[in-house]
């Protein structure tokens, strides 16, 4: 059995304490994340309680039995998560940029105006529609494979089912596109113009020409490109996934997966799905053969290490 554990360094810790504190009063946090083996567990918190900042801020969960399975070598140590490098990518000066945080949700939007209110307002109502279906669905959280549709339950979960189904993966996968989707059309009742990143997944509706930049880890090529939108194509979802960089679950190695379709659920999705056929750059031909048979996908690019591949309708751009 693995653990996953979370560690909060609220504001009044750090190395730079001013910076700690600023995003105190913001009532924000830091937090990093672990993966351990269930026998160096008593030892990673020792090392945790020794730290008095931290220990009293900790949450520990057991990994479901089917990641587990995923971990299955000997140690895996402690891999830190990254910082949201990703977050200044999508260049736009002409908007108000804001971020919502409630829970795992931490978005941050673009709009004509500050939507601060109305952004958590929609957050609150989406997680709660998530939350209440999984306390009663519990399989709807756990489940690496696609499940059945559901008629009754909330929109936001039959098209996490609908596009789970389509890229052949759990549900979840297709959460963070979901939500940002879900938000985006909320808040498009008051700005013309509204751009929604949830964990690295987008989902736009334009009035001008958006680049959103690609942040692929390690590699050489990260930072180095970026994808052009028009307006003519929004709304869109532009999602990306990613075995080298970050908390989230893939079975692949690749440094990034980025998916384009019209649903930022099923972009999101699909990234996942691309992503766990991809460990090694000779992989990335059938990453792209994969994507492309997923219906609803219209552009795909893959990154590993200096290698890159690209099918459908992208448009690049040297940043």
């Amino acid at each position: 059995m693995f653990h996953l554990i979370q560690i909060t360094l609220h504001g009044d810790y750090g190395d730079d304490e001013n910076d700690y504190d600023k995003h105190k009063e913001d009532n924000k946090s830091f937090s990093k994340f672990f993966v351990c083996r269930n026998d160096v567990l008593a030892h990673t918190k020792n090392f945790i309680s020794s730290y008095p900042q931290i220990a009293r801020n900790q949450i520990l969960s057991k990994l479901t039995p089917n990641i587990s399975e995923y971990y299955n070598e000997h140690l895996i140590g402690l891999t830190m998560y990254e910082k949201r490098t990703y977050r200044n990518l999508v260049k736009t000066d002409d908007l108000v940029k804001f971020e919502v945080i409630v829970k795992e949700t931490d978005l941050l939007v673009r709009a004509d105006r500050d939507l601060s209110k109305e952004t958590r307002e929609s957050v609150f109502k989406y997680r709660y529609q998530l939350e209440t279906h999984i306390a009663m669905n519990p399989e709807f959280q756990k489940s690496l494979v696609p499940l059945s549709d559901d008629p009754y339950a909330p929109e936001i979960v039959r098209e996490m089912i609908r596009t789970s189904q389509l890229a052949h993966v759990g549900p979840m996968a297709a959460v963070a596109g979901a939500i940002a989707e879900s938000v985006s059309k909320d808040l498009l009742k008051f700005s013309k113009e509204v751009i929604v990143e949830n964990g690295g997944d987008i989902y736009l509706a334009a009035s001008k020409e958006r680049t959103i930049g690609i942040y692929a880890g390690d590699s050489p090529l990260s930072l180095k490109i970026g994808i052009v939108i028009s307006p003519e194509e929004t709304p869109l979802g532009v999602c990306t996934s990613s075995g080298t960089v970050g908390p989230s679950l893939s079975f692949g190695k690749a440094d990034a997966v980025c998916i384009l379709s019209k649903s930022a659920a099923l972009a999101d999705a699909a990234a996942t799905a691309v992503g766990n056929v991809v460990r090694e750059k000779k992989d990335i031909e059938l990453g792209l053969r994969v994507g492309k048979e997923i219906a609803g996908v219209q552009g795909i690019l893959i990154v590993v290490q200096e290698k890159m591949g690209v099918w459908g309708k992208i448009k690049l751009a040297q940043l």
